[in-house]
């Protein structure tokens, strides 16, 4: 009967604004709430097989769901640990019970953007219990190859491992220029003493000191020098290698070295140009040049000038502060300057970004709708950077939803005259016995 199908009709359109209701009344809550996702409906007809004599009313269905595609407007904040994703893609996260379990067991979640500060155990984690999850780095700032299908690969972040840090000295660069008249017969310049600072494994500073001394023949130039090298860690000073070097005063390679004899426990590679000695704390390669090259050691007509005289490593230093770049990477900051690579954080994307399963404090996890997740560099493929210092706004629109407020009210109140007027005209039925 079309009149029971006009009841039904209307009971469905009550029911559906209801729910439309209850989206509005979602996002109007968070209208604050840094990473929110709005939620919204879908309404859909309903459609009964009609016969010729009557027709009856199909009704309206609803779904929800939240536009996690939707992309917030960021804001500026002062922590450097405010994490948001400018662009399509989310944040990997775990729970607390993720922080003990192994990768494969370990309850994996996404958020678009994060005030992440570091808890008692040093592990970077919101106010809501989400714990950031990154690809550690080695000692060289280099994550390797990860599984970018999974999360096996990811870890916790934890600064605490790295409050202090010391990194040994592994290479020299000397770029220096001897004076080619202190070659010649009868000159009286003497010896060219140059110290260079470096560091062992615990972050003691130590000196190798390199000693030029030219050799002087009985007449002309001999356009050569001998270099000892002592170790400021013995105690005296000892000698951990020497060299002869012989430069050019050809017309096209004047100036630069000929050739090059390490020995004492020093040996030269003429390929790389690189000296290498054993320190106590290990292996360090002093480049000095290649032959007939203009890098490194140069004889010209000018004083000995240290212009170019570098190493790396560090001394130990205190972790001041944890920064993070656009494309993802975690660098701890120390007061002695230093910046060191902890973690690479993703991104994490799915094909159907609405398909996400929403979870409390703004997570989502991969459901069968979302389809399969893959980790991105930040930047790269479809997904946008990482912005440090910055939170992603809710994407509710405040005036949009309370014009959609009022349409929802005056739908409800449509559809709740709907019944009125069936129940009034089954009335009027019902009185045709009488």
């Amino acid at each position: 009967m079309s009149i029971s199908s006009s009841l039904n009709a209307g009971v469905m359109g009550l029911n559906v604004n209801s729910a439309r209701l209850s989206t509005i009344s979602d996002n109007i809550a968070n209208s604050s709430t840094a990473g929110y996702k709005r939620s919204q409906v879908d309404f859909s007809s309903m459609v009964i097989q009609q016969r010729s004599s009557a027709y009856s009313a199909g009704g309206v269905r609803v779904d929800t769901f939240k536009d996690v595609a939707a992309r917030g407007s960021l804001i500026s904040t002062g922590s450097a640990t405010d994490i948001a994703v400018s662009g399509r893609g989310l944040l990997p996260v775990t729970d607390t019970s993720g922080l003990t379990s192994t990768p494969s067991n370990r309850q994996m979640m996404l958020v678009p953007t994060g005030s992440f500060y570091a808890d008692e155990n040093g592990n970077l984690r919101t106010q809501s219990g989400l714990f950031l999850l990154g690809w550690p780095a080695n000692s060289s700032g280099e994550v390797g190859n990860v599984s970018r299908n999974s999360g096996v690969n990811l870890a916790p972040v934890n600064i605490s491992t790295s409050q202090f840090t010391a990194t040994p000295t592994t290479e020299m660069d000397l770029g220096i220029n001897l004076p080619a008249d202190a070659t010649n017969a009868g000159a009286t310049t003497g010896d060219f003493n140059l110290p260079v600072e470096y560091f062992d494994n615990l972050g003691r500073a130590n000196t190798l000191t390199f000693q030029f001394s030219p050799v002087i023949p009985a007449s002309g130039a001999s356009n050569q020098w001998k270099v000892d090298i002592f170790d400021s860690a013995g105690d005296p000073a000892v000698s951990i290698g020497s060299l002869d070097i012989e430069f050019s005063d050809a017309p096209v390679s004047g100036g630069r070295i000929l050739t090059a004899t390490a020995s004492g426990g020093a040996s030269y590679d003429p390929a790389t140009g690189a000296i290498s000695l054993s320190l106590p704390h290990g292996p360090v390669s002093v480049n000095i040049g290649r032959p007939n090259d203009s890098q490194g050691i140069t004889q010209l007509a000018a004083p000995f000038s240290p212009t170019n005289v570098s190493k790396n490593g560090a001394p130990i230093g205190d972790l001041k502060s944890v920064e993070i770049d656009e494309k993802g990477y975690l660098q701890a900051v120390y007061d002695t300057g230093l910046r060191r690579t902890l973690y690479q954080i993703p991104v994490g994307d799915v094909p159907n970004m609405n398909g996400l399963q929403a979870l409390d404090g703004q997570a989502y996890k991969v459901s069968g709708s979302s389809g399969s997740m893959y980790l991105w560099d930040a930047g790269a493929g479809p997904v946008g950077a990482v912005a440090g210092y910055s939170l992603m706004e809710s994407t509710t629109d405040i005036a949009a939803e309370l014009t959609d407020l009022i349409e929802t009210q005056r739908a409800y109140s449509s559809n709740a005259k709907i019944v009125q007027t069936v129940d009034e005209m089954l009335q009027e039925t019902t009185n045709l016995k009488r």
